[in-house]
């Protein structure tokens, strides 16, 4: 891909604390059961973001403090040779754009970025994820809500073109899309995911994803009858 520069994952996260994180899934179900669920989605990424390129080559940032967030000690533990950095910006726009130059920041390499809404990410979606990079400069993955659930760039620096699109819309991903071709990026595509933001969204997931992953662990132990 970039001159055998190691790949990295790059996983941008919400500390999961009640009434912070899954806000929408929270109206229905609580927001503590919010809260558990949102850890176990991000424990399931984190798993297969090291499992994809091994911890060393793996970044989180970070939105809030782990201190007495849902299962932070785990989730501390799950990132021990990580790379954490704090999310910096005023929108998401330029969080993401901050937390891909930590990124570039820390040597040369492609890397994959995700979310922590789809628990259904494996190691082997990352690296599909990253596969085009052979002969794009970035490759787009669509969510079925209009936005996107991973960003893989040759090199993470041109995130800085994210900084002014509108995140959370229903046109993020064209907005996204139009705004790296717009930089010259020649755009790849993978397939399309779900989020989890809701509780059809939850029952969806639940019906592709590992039945010994911890989000579906968590769901069926916390709101599925």
């Amino acid at each position: 891909m970039t001159g055998g520069a190691p790949l990295r994952v790059l996983v941008v996260a919400k500390a999961p604390v009640a009434g912070r994180v899954k806000t929408r899934l929270g109206a229905d179900v609580g927001d503590d059961v919010a809260a558990e669920v949102a850890a176990a989605c991000l424990l399931d990424t984190l798993e297969a973001a090291s499992a994809a390129v091994g911890d060393e080559h793996c970044h989180l940032s970070l939105a809030g403090d782990l201190t007495g967030a849902v299962r932070g000690e785990e989730i501390l533990a799950a990132t021990r040779g990580w790379r954490t950095t704090a999310q910096v910006g005023d929108g998401f726009d330029e969080r993401l754009a901050h937390a891909h130059a930590a990124v570039a920041a820390s040597g040369p390499g492609p890397v994959v970025q995700v979310g922590m809404d789809t628990p259904q990410v494996t190691a082997g979606l990352l690296l599909d994820a990253a596969a085009p990079l052979a002969t794009h400069d970035a490759v787009l993955g669509p969510a079925d809500d209009g936005g996107w659930w991973v960003l893989a760039l040759r090199d993470p620096a041109a995130a800085s073109v994210l900084a002014g699109v509108e995140m959370s819309t229903p046109t993020t991903y064209d907005d996204t899309r139009a705004a790296l071709e717009g930089a010259g990026l020649s755009v790849g595509g993978t397939r399309v995911l779900r989020d989890v933001d809701t509780v059809d969204d939850a029952e969806a997931v639940l019906g592709e994803i590992a039945p010994g992953s911890r989000f579906a662990g968590a769901w069926r132990g916390l709101v599925a009858p």
